[in-house]
């Protein structure tokens, strides 16, 4: 295992940064493949899950290596480190810290020993009752300070060996997670009663493939087979897929996946996100229309609604900023001059397309208003007549406890103004956000089969106060 120095930082202001998943997982079983490469390729697809971390373990049948460090997939790996992963069974993870520090300890996928070998676990999500399966630990026994490692401790302490620890532990546990995991000899798969993250499986020609979205399959050559449903648990072997039911399904998968989290070129329920987020687009016109000159998204978390809002609009759509892709993956803080600079370092508008123009911005949600109070600023320096905000997603209300980084009330603009006070805060014309009804609608999905609650704050698990907090666990050992 390497051990990196935990300085990767993705956000120009640490105050203000773009939702975040917890993380994308990725596993497969493929005798006679090059499963670290696989791997590889898988959370490179995975990458925008989580980029504080990356981590791969492989198995060859008789032991486990695992080789994972701080930063983003392609700085963690180099092909001399790959070759020496060999096995025909891996799981790969990326990390996005809901739970726990940004730290080595805490990157996964994470290892234990058990009674009969060893085992190798990548999670995806959060869980809600972390403290109360801590207590059912001895002390000392923890060596990181996440849920996962608490899940890891559970699941590599039974008897009778990981399949019977996963039926035995999963029932207890609640909140949101999609695991990967391994042994010497079997890859396993699950997913919580509630669905609230995704996973699914793929086939490859000589073996199986798990991963949270159907992006990594295709950078494979995996073909689509199923999403792993909701409480089912799959055991991959020589003997191919076996699946047991370990709790009743409740679906609620997430709406903000189709939002923002997932890749636009990855299906949910059998829908593509980048024609639901089109979709959305065109309700967000018809239910917030302007008279304008140009439709310009918020690259690139806007461009499918920007597409879609001109389509149904007839205004044309047009670019009014350049992206610079890598300044936010840098290890360098930027200077206070800089800083003041903000959102210039990462976006910088195109005059000529934008100036004496009445602009129609798409963005795909606001958090904080940060972000967009800078570009409607920006936008007015560059000469625009007009600025009229418009977001493909309802007000962001409610923090989320089930693994997107937005965990407090306070946090949240929308949780503490009114549609008008943030129009007025961020300097907007005018600004106008998609219904719930009109998004659920676009994702073809029944509203009761859909977790909301960042939206409505109606929360399909309930959450302890106790249990609320990304460092709750570092803070219980203080």
């Amino acid at each position: 295992m390497s051990n990196g120095d935990g300085r990767l930082t993705h956000d120009l202001d640490p105050l203000d940064h773009s939702p975040q998943d917890a993380c994308g997982v990725f596993g497969v079983w493929a005798p006679g493949e090059e499963v670290s490469k696989l791997t590889y390729f898988g959370l490179y697809a995975l990458q925008h899950r989580g980029q504080e971390s990356a981590g791969i373990a492989v198995s060859d049948g008789a032991r486990i290596v695992v080789f994972k460090d701080m930063g983003l997939v392609a700085q963690v790996f180099e092909e001399p480190v790959l070759n020496t992963l060999r096995g025909h069974i891996a799981v790969g993870h990326c990390r996005y810290s809901t739970t726990g520090s940004s730290v080595w300890e805490n990157a996964q996928p994470t290892f234990r020993s058990t009674d009969d070998g060893s085992l190798a676990l990548g999670h995806n999500g959060n869980l809600i009752n972390t403290p109360e399966l801590a207590s059912r630990l001895r002390d000392g026994e923890l060596g990181a300070t996440t849920d996962t490692e608490v899940l890891t401790a559970l699941l590599g302490g039974g008897s009778g060996g990981v399949e019977r620890a996963a039926l035995d532990v999963l029932p207890l546990v609640r909140g949101a997670y999609s695991l990967v995991f391994m042994d010497e000899r079997t890859l396993y798969a699950a997913r919580d009663p509630q669905g609230i993250r995704p996973l699914v499986l793929g086939r490859l020609d000589h073996g199986w493939v798990v991963a949270s979205e159907t992006a990594a399959l295709d950078i494979v050559g995996a073909t689509m087979v199923r999403e792993v449903e909701p409480g089912e648990l799959l055991v991959i072997n020589e003997a191919g897929v076996r699946s047991t039911r370990f709790a009743e399904p409740e679906p609620k998968g997430c709406l903000f996946e189709y939002v923002y989290v997932a890749r636009p070129d990855t299906s949910i329920a059998g829908r593509s996100v980048q024609a639901t987020r089109v979709d959305v687009g065109r309700r967000l016109a018809r239910e917030h229309p302007v008279e304008a000159d140009l439709v310009i998204p918020t690259p690139e978390s806007g461009t499918p609604a920007a597409i879609g809002y001109a389509e149904e609009s007839g205004i044309p759509y047009g670019q009014g900023f350049v992206k610079n892709s890598y300044v936010g993956r840098t290890f360098i803080q930027p200077s206070q001059t800089i800083r003041q600079l903000g959102i210039r370092l990462k976006l910088n508008p195109l005059r000529e397309a934008i100036a004496g123009k009445r602009l129609i911005v798409v963005d795909d949600s606001i958090v904080r208003g940060n972000t967009q109070r800078a570009i409607v600023r920006m936008l007015r320096e560059a000469g625009a007549k007009e600025v009229h905000v418009r977001i493909s997603s309802p007000p962001v209300s409610w923090p989320c406890f089930y693994g997107i980084d937005f965990a407090t009330r306070a946090e949240l603009i929308a949780g503490n103004l009114s549609v008008e006070e943030i129009r007025a805060s961020l300097g907007a014309d005018t600004l106008g956000y998609i219904s719930l009804d009109e998004l659920i609608a676009a994702t073809e999905q029944p509203r009761d089969r859909l977790c909301r609650a960042c939206f409505d704050g109606i929360y399909p698990i309930d959450v302890a106060e106790d249990a609320r907090g990304k460092h709750l666990l570092e803070e219980a050992g203080k």
